[in-house]
């Protein structure tokens, strides 16, 4: 399932942004040889198709089903990616793509193709981690692509480094037991990861004292909290310990490194300590 914040309002382009795309898209045709759309004759281009992603998810999820050339628009380091607002050479790239991915709660998504004027096709991406939603994900992406082998290779490794990684938080269970656990609506799948026995999930919408107390009764050992919607700390008044879940990956648009990452959290967290989210060597998303 993907996160769904409270929706923004389209965003506006302006007749300046618009301006600004027709001088970068013109530019680039001035300086290109022919055959060469970026202008550089020693470039070699990616095989496959291009591919503009809204975030790394999107991104993340294009990688892994074989494509090769992918292009984010929201930085890496933006922590909510729906407020972002794209700028002129944004929407130029757009206007070079293939595919554009995209999710429903981006509401800029669609109009970024409209103003650049390119011939992409928009492609609707459910975000989820949960591998269920990966695989079936990843399997759609690479037949959409024409990479639909490169696809399945790399859901058969993803599998087995999941099940490695799952298998060893199962070894660190506290007290060699399945833990409980309450979960954000789109942290569970880190949860399941972890073997967890997940008693209650909350959100998206905002806690309310009556959810809280709610929460508080199910007697979680551990909190699995989405960072990217966070309002800090859930149950302030127990002794679970929170987990920050980072759902976006990094600039190396590696979905099973996002994986160790909240995997390290875990790890730390049935271990009685609270690590950042997004420590253990990978990327703020």
């Amino acid at each position: 399932m993907a996160p769904h914040p409270a929706p923004l309002r389209p965003l506006a382009l302006t007749s300046a942004a618009l301006t600004s795309v027709a001088l970068l898209l013109s530019g680039c045709a001035a300086g290109a040889e022919p055959g060469d759309p970026t202008g550089s004759a020693d470039d070699t281009a990616a095989e496959g198709p291009a591919v503009v992603a809204t975030t790394t998810w999107q991104g993340a999820f294009a990688t892994a089903a074989g494509a090769e050339d992918v292009t984010v628009i929201v930085p890496a380091d933006v922590q909510h990616a729906p407020e972002y607002e794209p700028s002129p050479s944004d929407l130029a790239a757009v206007a070079e793509a293939d595919y554009v991915l995209y999710s429903p709660f981006e509401p800029f998504a669609r109009q970024i193709t409209d103003a650049a004027g390119g011939d992409a096709e928009t492609v609707e991406v459910d975000l989820d981690n949960a591998p269920e939603t990966i695989s079936a994900e990843v399997t759609r992406l690479g037949e959409l692509f024409g990479t639909a082998e490169a696809a399945e290779g790399w859901l058969e490794d993803f599998d087995e480094e999941r099940r490695r990684i799952a298998e060893e938080l199962a070894g660190q269970w506290p007290d060699g037991e399945a833990p409980r656990a309450v979960a954000q609506v789109y942290a569970t799948w880190a949860a399941e990861l972890a073997g967890a026995e997940l008693v209650e999930t909350y959100g998206p919408e905002q806690l309310g004292a009556s959810d809280v107390a709610g929460l508080a009764e199910a007697e979680p050992a551990f909190v699995f909290e989405n960072t990217h919607m966070s309002a800090g700390r859930v149950l302030p008044d127990s002794d679970a310990l929170q987990i920050g879940v980072v759902n976006y990956p990094g600039e190396d648009l590696d979905l099973v490194a996002l994986y160790e990452t909240n995997a390290h959290a875990i790890a730390e967290a049935f271990a009685g300590r609270e690590a950042e989210p997004g420590a253990g060597g990978h990327g703020d998303h």
